[in-house]
């Protein structure tokens, strides 16, 4: 970073100036001239030896600086507010009070102000959601209501669950996951354009079933489209609707409820026992030698005993075991009969 290159010169350079002024003191005028600009060149060179170091430096904190200014909600910077302005009057009224005490000098107003400052900006910032109203009126939603992410739009899936009617509350679509939708129709990128589009024309659908609120928010401090849903979420007590676990993880740290539809299309899967039967294809095969793999209709992968010699067919097998992995559900079964079902 230039800036930062600049400004490590520039206290090279000062500190070689007064250490040149130190010197000229005890040393004859002349002399005293051009050891200051020895040590001013010296200076400045130290400091151009050390700048990458320092840049380094400088970029680590102002990214830690960056995300931690992200992470501030609004309701808590104006609450904290709010609490230096009643210490600071509070300060001030106490050190007119205090004045005519023999012992009372700018030391005890100082330590006074300090700790009234720390009490009622803590206190404050404890009771954000109080003392943030002050600033922020309301931007808060009815409760119940649920932002949808740009993922779960894509999705599809959940013009089904508004059909069946499993999506209570307002329905809020932000400006941002519109701007970043149409940023995807808009892309040179074939994939993209798809999904962009896609995502789009879910919504003209979802719009005919219910109604659908877009809301005109925006906060160009914030980085990405999943920071402003955060965001968002946490300024209106909202949830979020999403496909993206990540930003469910994310979320759930920031004390905000999050909706994941994998994970309702994973909740609602048939759940299967040992010894119930089933009738899948066995479409390919196994790790071990002889098994074969098929799949049911919700794509839970089955893997069957000796079941490689009836690739391409439909058998009935008998279920041995039902596993859990992180990837998903896995089948272990074995074959019911010999012969094939046509």
């Amino acid at each position: 970073m230039l800036a930062i290159r600049l400004l490590t010169m520039l206290l090279g350079l000062l500190a070689g100036l007064g250490a040149g002024r130190a010197l000229a003191a005890i040393q004859p005028e002349e002399l005293g001239v051009v050891n200051t600009l020895s040590l001013m060149l010296a200076g400045v060179l130290t400091a151009l030896l050390f700048a990458p170091r320092a840049e380094r430096l400088g970029l680590q904190y102002t990214t830690r600086l960056g995300r931690w200014y992200a992470a501030l909600s609004p309701r808590k910077v104006a609450a904290a507010t709010f609490g230096m302005i009643i210490a600071l009057l509070l300060s001030v009224l106490l050190g007119s009070l205090l004045q005519a005490l023999p012992f009372y000098n700018w030391i005890w107003s100082v330590a006074v102000t300090a700790l009234l400052c720390v009490f009622f900006v803590t206190y404050a910032t404890g009771h954000a959601d109080a003392f943030g109203l002050l600033a922020f009126p309301q931007v808060r939603r009815k409760p119940g209501s649920t932002l949808l992410d740009s993922s779960v739009i894509i999705d599809g899936r959940i013009l089904d669950l508004t059909r069946a009617g499993l999506l209570d509350g307002e329905l809020v679509v932000p400006t941002f996951i519109l701007r970043e939708l149409q940023a995807l129709s808009d892309s040179a990128d074939p994939q993209k354009r798809t999904r962009g589009k896609r995502g789009l024309g879910i919504l003209e659908d979802l719009r005919e079933l219910r109604h659908l609120h877009i809301e005109d928010w925006d906060d160009p401090a914030l980085p990405g489209a999943d920071d402003k849903l955060i965001r968002l979420a946490r300024e209106t007590g909202a949830r979020i609707f999403t496909n993206d676990s990540n930003l469910g993880k994310i979320a759930r740290l920031h004390d905000v409820q999050t909706i994941n539809i994998h994970a309702i299309a994973v909740a609602l899967r048939a759940q299967v026992q040992a010894g119930d039967p089933l009738t899948i294809t066995i479409t390919k095969s196994g790790q071990q030698a002889g098994q074969g793999v098929g799949y049911l209709d919700d794509g839970t992968m089955v893997v069957v005993e000796d079941g490689l010699k009836h690739r391409g067919k439909a058998v009935r097998v008998q279920v041995v075991n039902n596993v859990q992995t992180s990837v998903g559900r896995m089948i272990f079964a074995k074959l019911d009969r010999e012969e094939a079902v046509v």
